[in-house]
C-alpha cells in the first residue's frame, strides 16, 4: 500500500461511459481518489452525495475527484443517473487498483467473513504525489472534511 509522500500508483481505468482513465491524465491538478465499497449503498450513497454537493468547491480549487469501486460501467451509469452525481466513478472489477492501493482485503460484518474494498481516500497533490490518506471516513462529511484539511 502506497504511504505519505510516495508518488501515487498510475492506472488506467474504465469510466462509466467505458472511456479509458489514466491518473497522469491529471498531472497539474490535485486528486481525490476515493474507493467505496459499492454503488448504491446507503453509506456509499451518502458520500457520494457529500462530493456531489461540494463538487464547485473542488473545480475552483482546480481539484478532480474520482471514485472507483468493483462495480460494472452500466453499475456507475445508473448510480450517478439515480443521485445525480458530477464527477467520474471508475469501474475496477479486476481490483487492479484496489489491490495497488491496498484496500482490497477481509471484512467482517454481521459475523459474515468476506473480500470486499476498504472505505479509504487518497488526496494527491499536482505532482502525483500522496499527501494525505483517510483511513476512517465519515460519509456524510467526507468532502467537507477533505475541503477543510487540504485549505480548498
Amino acid at each position: 500500500m502506497p504511504n505519505i509522500n510516495d508518488i501515487a500508483p498510475d492506472f488506467t481505468l474504465n469510466n462509466q461511459e467505458g472511456t479509458p482513465v489514466s491518473l497522469k491524465d491529471y498531472k497539474g491538478k490535485k486528486v481525490v481518489l476515493y474507493f467505496y465499497p459499492k454503488d448504491q449503498t446507503p453509506g456509499c450513497i451518502k458520500e457520494a452525495c457529500s462530493f456531489r454537493d461540494n463538487m464547485e468547491t473542488f473545480q475552483n480549487k482546480n481539484t478532480i475527484v474520482l471514485g472507483v469501486s468493483i462495480d460494472s460501467e452500466k453499475s456507475h451509469q445508473n448510480f450517478i443517473n439515480k443521485q445525480s452525481l458530477n464527477f467520474t466513478l471508475l469501474s475496477d472489477p479486476e481490483k487492479v487498483l484496489a489491490q495497488a492501493y491496498g484496500v482490497w482485503g477481509e471484512k467482517k460484518m454481521y459475523g459474515r467473513t468476506y473480500m470486499g474494498i476498504f472505505r479509504k481516500t487518497f488526496l494527491i497533490d499536482e505532482k502525483g504525489i500522496i499527501t494525505k490518506i483517510y483511513d476512517k471516513v465519515n460519509v456524510t462529511n467526507h468532502a467537507i472534511d477533505i475541503i477543510n484539511d487540504w485549505s480548498l
